[in-house]
Order: structure tokens, then sequence, then C-alpha cells
């Protein structure tokens, strides 16, 4: 049974509620929160998943990150629990990575707030100590990474005989990762009368030898792409800035304090979002508006009024609130929250670069969406340029030079008869230069110039190129190591460049175990990514020995990973882990 959707579905009105996830047979507590939440309408995947989800049908969906997958899985997981008999664990979430469980972790506890769901995220490089604890106590989800999930399962620490639901998130990334038969364990421990939902980017053979290993009968979800006009929005100039969930609305404020749009239009996901980025960019001094779903007629209409007089410089909203609405082209669209399609990213930036005036179109994303930023890229044929946070000093700049520039502007327009004579009353007091700069200083301070600023991490291991119009960069060390990241089912693989040499910028790790421990270099790849909690496409050329390997890492980052390695299991054992040094020329082997 195959969905391909390319179109909303027909919404049904529901009192009170969004009539779109009304529709689909979610229950009032779960409907109650999302409204809270300021969610407006499901996604394309949610539309398509939640009913099946709900009547107990195996699911096997293709869908990207950011398409509204874990509300997709999540919701419908959360009411089935609420009427089951409630059994600890009922559910059991595998993830690629202790980032994304830390992410699905949190949905599942916003979204089961008003069922009293409980849940645990399960992964490495924290303590071991307080998820036993929690174990014990019981929980209703758990969201684990499979290394972490078998590490625990082999202590007999979490019993998954109870467990009536499974989901596998981003499926291709597990395999890419190393682990197809940490998986494969794992299932084989939960019961055969289960309910199994699986999702994946994309669907190559190993995926569906997966799903007919362990799904039953799965309704088929695929999220068709639309077709994207080559070269859309030519004359937009496009930014993007990568950085973590925790300081995305400092990294906001940075950027358009920055930019200093004259009118915006910033686009967010929900209404809740919108509402709070509105405060706080008004609390910046910035001149916000919100426009979302939850607003009446009248208030619209008079936010609408402010910003096409020019009262208002940055309209947020939802795409569902700017629909239909005439809005005048502007200097600036902002994401806040990446699309969840190319084409509706296509169709915001094209509210700004009208009438043959260039337009800015900015992207502020998390390091786990630089691959659906990537594609937008790819299908628009339109670069986007990467590009890090504004720093302080960045800012302190910016702001004097605005503040100089109001100053020549004041000083060409004249008229300045009555302020002379107080600068010269002041001048006979102090210097006329101090008199100068306590006016400047004066300015800059009322334009928010001292104003407690802090820097804004950059992410840690980003890379600096990304694959364009469809061409990986030369240093990309999947190339390096003469294969690359599958995602049409050719797996990951290794050459063997010999110990001799190391590419710039990175540094070789040591591991005391090889292929006589079973070791492969999947198995590598994928501790180092989900224990360190790094991209796997920082990660160079791996050399599996008989009895060592070596990985090659940025060599920046060398000294966290083998302290994270050092504490860690590899293939369920504890192995030595070092910098490996290289031998001088001529030394020996």
């Amino acid at each position: 049974m195959k969905h391909e959707t390319t179109h909303p579905a027909v919404e049904t009105p529901s009192k009170g509620f969004s009539p779109g996830f009304a529709a689909l047979g979610l229950e009032a507590a779960l409907l109650t929160t999302l409204d809270t939440l300021g969610y407006e309408e499901p996604t394309p995947i949610q539309r398509e998943a939640i009913p099946p989800f709900l009547a107990g049908r195996d699911l096997l969906g293709q869908a990207a990150t950011g398409t509204g997958k874990t509300a997709a899985f999540t919701l419908p997981m959360l009411q089935r629990i609420a009427h089951s008999a409630r059994r600890c664990p009922s559910a059991l979430i595998l993830v690629p990575t202790r980032e994304l469980a830390m992410q699905v972790g949190e949905a599942v506890t916003r979204y089961g707030k008003e069922l009293k769901i409980t849940v645990l995220p399960v992964y490495g490089g924290q303590a071991i100590g307080p998820q036993l604890h929690a174990l014990k106590r019981g929980v209703d989800v758990i969201v684990a990474t499979p290394g972490r999930a078998l590490d625990h399962i082999r202590r007999k620490t979490l019993q998954l005989k109870t467990i009536q639901m499974v989901v596998l998130d981003e499926a291709d990334e597990m395999l890419d990762m190393g682990f197809a038969d940490d998986l494969d364990a794992i299932l084989e421990q939960v019961p055969k009368e289960r309910q199994t939902a699986l999702f994946s980017a994309t669907m190559p053979p190993r995926i569906a030898s997966i799903a007919k290993r362990h799904l039953k009968e799965p309704v088929e979800i695929k999220i068709a792409k639309e077709p994207v006009k080559a070269g859309a929005a030519p004359r937009v100039h496009q930014t993007a800035y990568i950085v973590t969930r925790p300081h995305k609305v400092a990294a906001l404020a940075r950027i358009l304090d920055i930019e200093a749009p004259k009118s915006a239009l910033v686009f967010c996901r929900t209404r809740i979002e919108v509402d709070e980025l509105t405060a706080m960019l008004t609390s910046r001094g910035h001149r916000a508006e919100a426009i979302h779903g939850g607003m009446n007629q009248p208030q619209r209409d008079r936010v609408m009024a402010s910003f096409r007089a020019g009262q208002t410089e940055l309209l947020v909203a939802t795409d569902v609130a700017a629909r239909g609405l005439d809005i005048p082209s502007v200097s600036h669209v902002v994401n806040y929250d990446l699309p969840t399609s190319p084409e509706v990213y296509v169709h915001r930036i094209g509210r700004t670069g009208r009438a043959g005036r260039e337009g800015a179109a900015i992207t502020v994303i998390d390091p786990r969406e630089q691959r659906l930023l990537w594609n937008i890229e790819q299908l628009t044929k339109a670069k986007i340029v990467v590009t890090p946070v504004p720093t302080v000093a960045d800012l302190r700049t910016k702001r004097l030079a605005r503040t100089k520039a109001a100053i020549e502007e004041v000083l060409a327009a004249g008229d300045l008869g009555q302020f002379q004579t107080v600068v010269a009353s002041l001048a006979e007091q102090g210097d006329p230069m101090e008199v100068a700069a306590a006016a400047l200083k004066l300015v800059f301070r009322m334009q928010g110039g001292e104003r407690k600023e802090y820097d804004i991490p950059a992410v840690s291991g980003r890379p600096q190129e990304r694959p364009s119009m469809g061409r990986r960069p030369m240093g990309d060390p999947r190339e390096r190591s003469g294969g690359m990241m599958s995602r049409e089912g050719q797996g990951r693989t290794y050459s063997t460049p010999g110990r001799g040499g190391r590419t710039a910028g990175m540094a070789k790790v040591y591991i005391g175990a090889g292929r006589e421990a079973g070791i492969r270099p999947g198995d590598l790849v994928g501790a180092i990514a989900n224990e360190a909690g790094l991209n796997s496409n920082v990660i160079g050329a791996v050399e599996v020995m008989d009895r060592f390997s070596l990985v090659e890492v940025p060599e920046v980052l060398a000294r966290e990973i083998i302290e994270t390695l050092s504490r860690t299991r590899i293939k369920g054992q504890k192995v030595g882990v070092r910098l490996f040094l290289e031998q001088p020329r001529g030394g020996r082997a």
C-alpha cells in the first residue's frame, strides 16, 4: 500500500482545535497540546502516517529530516500508549546519534505532557548511573542509540518483553554508521507481536531488506518531491548560518542586529515560536509584529497596515498565516525554521528580490539539517553561502559604522545652529574632541551598542566545503577513503592508504582492536560519530588491521575523541585508544 503525497489533504473542521490534526483521529488531549504549542496544520508525512499508525499498522516511510516525521510517529504512539495497558517500557525509538536522541526525547516529553507519558533518552557520552536508576523506576518510552541500547540489553538493565511499538528513525543513517548488526540484534529481543515503523530519507536495498525481515505488511508512504524551477530567485542573495539548537534564538538576534533590515519577513514553524521570537526581537529594540492563525481578522489587519506603512521592520509569521497575504516586496526573508520542502523554501524567498531589486534570504539551521540545505541548493541551482555567525566584535564594528554614517548624514543636512551653541558651551569646559566622543557614545548607546553580548559557539567539526550541484568537495573524507556515505545502498567502503601519510589538519587515532576482534570500518565511524556527537562527514580515512585500527579525525577534536572512546565500548569491548604518532621518514615502520 503506497502513498505519494504532493498536495495538502482536505481538512475537516473541529471545534477549538486545528481542523487538520483533528481530522487525523488524534484525541482532545493531544490536540490541546498541539494548539498550545502553536502547530497550525499537519505536514504531508503527518497526514499520511498518523491514521495508519493509530490503526496499529506497520509503517515504511520515506521522508527527509525537517519534514515533521518526529511528530508523525510520536503523536499516534502517545495516543496508543495512553489507551493501552501501561507497561514499562511500552515503546522503543532507535535513532542514529545522541543529538537526535535528545531531540526526539524532548519532543515526546513536549507532546506527551497532557497524557503524563514518561520518556528516557539513552545514549553514549553520558553517565550510565542515572539511566540505570530511571530504567529501574520505569518509563513509558525509551529513545536510544543502537550501541547504548544493546549495551543495556547485554547488562540485562533493559528488558524489551513489554515493548508494543518500535520506531527506527533515520534508518539509512544508522546503517551508514555501521549499526546494521546492532539493529538486528535489538529487534530480535523485541516481542514478535508488535507494531514497527521505519523512517528513512532514502530507500536503498539494505533498508528494503530490514523492512522485509522486521515489518509486517507495512503501509508504504513516500513524500514525493515536487519539481522546482532551476535558477529560482536569481537576484536573491542566499545565506545560511549553522548553529546548535540552544543558540538559534541568540544567533537570529545577532544576524538581524548586523543586517538591520528595513522590512523583513521571518518564518517560523509554529505559532508559539512566532510569539516568542516577536517578544525577543521587540525586547532588543526591533519593531517586530507577529501574524499567525491564532489572531482574529482585526488584529491581522492592524499588523499588516503597520507593516505596509513601514512602522514595523520585522513581520514574524507562519507559512499558513503568510498564505494569501498581500505582502509587499521585502528586503529580507528569514527562515528561522527550514521549511519542509524545497518548493516551500523557493516560495518563501520569492517574497524578496522583486521588480528587479536585489533581495536577501537568510536561513538559520541546525547542523543535522545541512543535507536539506544542500538538497535545496541542488534543486534550485542557486548558491547558498554558509557563513559563521557574526561575533561580538563584528557587531560592535557594524554599530560604530552605522553611528558614524548617521552623524555624517546629519552633518550633510546642516541646520545645526541651536546645537552648535550647546557644543560651544561644553567646549569651554573641556576638550572639544571629548565632547564629540561623548555625543557619539550617547548615540551608540541609544542604538543598543552597550548591551551585554556574548559570542555564539561555532559548530564543532562543520565541514568547510559543501557539495554543490551534485558534486562532492575534493576534501570530503568519503572520497579520500575511496568510498562514500551511501544514499543509494552502496555502503561505506574504505581503501587503506598506508600509515606513511596524514591529511593536513587531521590526526590519526590508534584503536587497539582490529579484524581479529570483528571490527569493521563502520563500527569505528559509528562509535566516533555517536559517542563523540560528531557528524560522520568529518571522519577521514579508516584503516582496519588485524589487531588494531587507525582513524583520521580533525586534529582539533582528537583529544576529545580519544577521551570519549576511552570511556566507551566498541563492539561490546573496552579497547585502548591513543594518538598515533607518525614515524619520521627513514625510521622504523
